[in-house]
């Protein structure tokens, strides 16, 4: 059976969400309807269709992981959906926050020859705007090496991997501290029993939450170049 549009969307949502699990390969039901926001029959409903379709496996009480022909799906819907974004804001000027719905919609309808246009335009980018990595045209996913800014060890330079969300306040907030992917900063302290992280970017100092640390992936300068 061919994935259709909506097919593909779950198993994309499927793969990012296994993506933040490196340990667990198994996604919940639960955790995809939270992203997909749809209800939980939704979901089951779908799985079934999935699962039938060869596209992945279901265990009770532990959830989904995609087979081998759901996760090219998966892939290709990502990479279409990334190189938009790229599009959107490295080409037409729009803001990180503003690109990611519009890209779920173009990405459905744009050509595989218009994607690797697109590709080309951007300037073959290895990382959409929020910084997560870009799939190859054939299906390869560059590998990832980040950790939690709220568990990283403090006293060190690190560089923005990956935002992880698509909150327009959240990423217009981050934007004003200028953590965005690529950026160098330095974690100065953190406070205990999960309170604020102290940064230090260009100079400046700035105060986070734990609960809004937790959206950033920080890496080293040599991790983050994706090979």
């Amino acid at each position: 059976m061919t994935a259709t549009d909506s097919m593909q969307e779950y198993l994309a949502e499927a793969y990012r969400i296994a993506c933040y699990q490196p340990d667990e390969p198994f996604v919940s039901t639960s955790s995809l309807a939270e992203e997909m926001h749809v209800s939980a029959p939704a979901v089951t409903r779908m799985v079934q269709r999935l699962k039938h379709a060869g596209y992945l496996e279901h265990e009770p009480y532990r959830g989904i992981r995609l087979t081998e022909a759901g996760e090219r799906e998966a892939l290709a819907n990502i990479r279409r959906h990334r190189l938009v974004e790229c599009f959107l804001v490295d080409v037409m000027g729009f803001g990180w926050h503003e690109v990611h719905d519009d890209a779920d919609d173009l990405g459905l309808v744009v050509s595989d020859l218009l994607v690797d246009k697109i590709d080309e335009m951007s300037g073959y980018p290895k990382r959409c705007p929020h910084g997560e990595p870009i799939p190859s045209a054939d299906g390869l996913m560059p590998r990832v090496v980040d950790y939690p800014l709220s568990e990283v060890e403090v006293g060190y330079d690190y560089v923005i991997s990956r935002v992880h969300t698509h909150d327009e306040h959240r990423l217009r907030y981050f934007s004003e501290l200028r953590l965005e992917p690529g950026k160098r900063f330095r974690l100065v302290m953190r406070a205990p029993f999960k309170g604020p992280l102290q940064l230090q970017v260009d100079g400046q100092t700035h105060f986070i939450g734990h609960e809004l640390a937790g959206a950033l992936r920080v890496c080293s300068e040599a991790e983050y170049a994706l090979v």
